[in-house]
């Protein structure tokens, strides 16, 4: 639930922009309706990155020095905190209501950053080695699941206000086409929407303990960590004191992050985890927040002065749903299901030619498609370079991180490794 709050609260921004720029930016008796400025459009939309990547680095170093339980937490407090106070964005002027979103969207994206290394850490430490790599993969999944409730919530809300609002498009009467307050309330209850799940998931985060592996292998705490997992597992285990000393006495398991032991024995897996990672991230997250104008550039979505304001939230929100629901979230559950028996390396190899193959027919022949009556085979392919994306690298940069590293800089590694991203 943790990672169905971040993807929700990440991606439901691209949803509000359009109508946020007709809001606070339309000029009276302009042709068509106003958009944020680029500059405000992209410290919007990616400020909250900003914050998840600080975030990544924070928690995942914190993760390890006090442990995950105590942290995990604190991040769902920050976001929904966040989540909330991004709603109440406040503000006289068009520039003051966008400097206080992005300040809370910037906390909001810390809280999120550091939901990355300890979900995957948690996971990988409760988890076994046969099944490991489906329950962390599963974890992520969830993330398909946010978007998808940000598409549907945006749906709803747009509906009720569509309904009790009907207003006329903007080129029939462009004052009319934009209801002063009542629709500031729409992108407001959107964003507010994500601190529901995060809320309802806090008890059982306080109620979980904390990694057996965590309590053993760094605490070094034998006999806390097996009453921890025989509560877990509901049955009786025995402490092995001895075997916990031998596996962390000794210099070997001693070395830190930036010391040359680590280097030559993890400096290869941590360029592999953060450069594939930072790889697939150009291409995914852009894609994820300029939808909309993919969408508008190739004639999907009507021009702006042909639909009023809530219309315009509507066709936007449903397109991002149905992208969702026939690709993005197919893909995260076909790696749950694969990523133990075809291996993390195979799906992601498979991923990034795909994706690879994908934008190569959308980009080279651009013009064919933006000028096609029939936009369905761009719809489609642009929706399978999702799937490839979910049923590839997006699953796998975020699984082998929380596996390969010892468990002293698991967290710690991983946060790098999303931070690159």
């Amino acid at each position: 639930m943790g990672f169905f709050t971040d993807a929700y609260d990440l991606f439901c921004i691209s949803l509000v922009t359009k109508l946020l720029g007709r809001i606070y930016y339309t000029e009276p008796n302009a042709p068509k309706p106003g958009t944020l400025p680029p500059s405000v459009q992209s410290a919007v939309t990616g400020v909250a990155l900003v914050g998840t990547l600080a975030g990544q680095l924070f928690f995942g170093w914190l993760g390890d020095k006090m442990g995950r339980k105590k942290v995990y937490g604190l991040t769902l407090i920050l976001m929904v905190i966040c989540s909330v106070a991004s709603g109440l964005s406040f503000g006289s002027s068009p520039k003051s209501v966008m400097a206080t979103l992005c300040f809370f969207r910037f906390w909001l994206g810390f809280g999120i950053g550091g939901d990355y290394p300890l979900s995957a850490t948690i996971m990988s430490e409760y988890a076994n080695k046969k099944t490991r790599g489906a329950f962390i993969a599963a974890v992520f999944a969830m993330q398909g699941f946010g978007i998808l409730g940000g598409g549907i919530i945006a749906l709803i809300v747009a509906s009720i206000f569509d309904h009790k609002y009907n207003v006329p498009t903007y080129e029939e009467n462009a004052a009319a086409s934009l209801m002063l307050p009542q629709f500031d309330y729409v992108w407001r209850l959107i964003l507010m929407f994500g601190a529901l799940p995060a809320a309802l998931t806090y008890y059982w985060r306080m109620k979980m303990p904390e990694t057996a592996r965590y309590t053993a292998l760094v605490a070094k705490n034998a006999k806390q960590a097996t009453a921890d997992m025989s509560k877990v597992l509901q049955v009786e285990l025995e402490v092995e004191e001895e075997k916990v000393q031998k596996i962390t006495g000794g210099d070997r398991n001693q070395y830190g992050l930036f010391s040359k032991e680590f280097a030559k024995r993890h400096g290869l897996h941590l360029l592999g985890t953060t450069s594939t990672w930072f790889l697939l991230d150009i291409a995914f997250y852009s894609q994820n927040l300029f939808q909309k104008d993919i969408f508008t550039g190739i004639g999907w979505i009507p021009p702006a002065k042909e639909m009023n304001a809530i219309h315009e939230v509507y066709k936007i929100a449903r397109a991002q749903t149905l992208i969702a629901l026939f690709s993005t979230v197919p893909g995260y559950w076909f790696t749950v299901a694969f990523i133990d028996y075809m291996g993390r390396f195979a799906i992601q190899m498979m991923g990034f030619f795909f994706m690879t193959v994908f934008m190569f027919a959308l980009a080279i022949p651009y013009d064919h498609w933006k000028n096609s009556d029939s936009k369905i085979g761009f719809v489609a392919m642009y929706s399978l370079t999702f799937f490839f994306a979910n049923f590839g690298p997006n699953a796998t940069t975020f699984v082998v991180p929380a596996e390969i590293f010892p468990a002293r800089l698991r967290s710690t590694c991983h946060g790098i490794s999303a931070a690159a991203g």
